[in-house]
């Protein structure tokens, strides 16, 4: 078990009063060491695809939405 579980594995032990006290602590730390939090669900697309690709090509689709997505999927089971 790393650090993060650990420390959930104690937090999830707690009643919920000392779960609570216990996130304003975990709050106070990253405040004091300007500690910035990861946004909610992780990483933005355009910040994950700058990080791993380098950058967004012109070509870039930025018009997608979700009625566009899994038209391309089989119809069919493969065979």
């Amino acid at each position: 078990m790393n650090l993060p579980e650990t420390i959930y594995a104690h937090a999830r032990a707690l009643p919920t009063d000392l779960q609570r006290e216990t996130l304003d602590f975990i709050a106070w730390l990253e405040r004091r060491y300007a500690v910035q939090r990861p946004a909610s669900g992780g990483m933005a697309t355009d910040a994950f695809i700058q990080r791993f690709a380098g950058s967004i090509g012109d070509d870039f689709p930025d018009d997608i939405g979700d009625s566009g997505l899994a038209g391309d999927l089989p119809r069919d089971a493969l065979e």
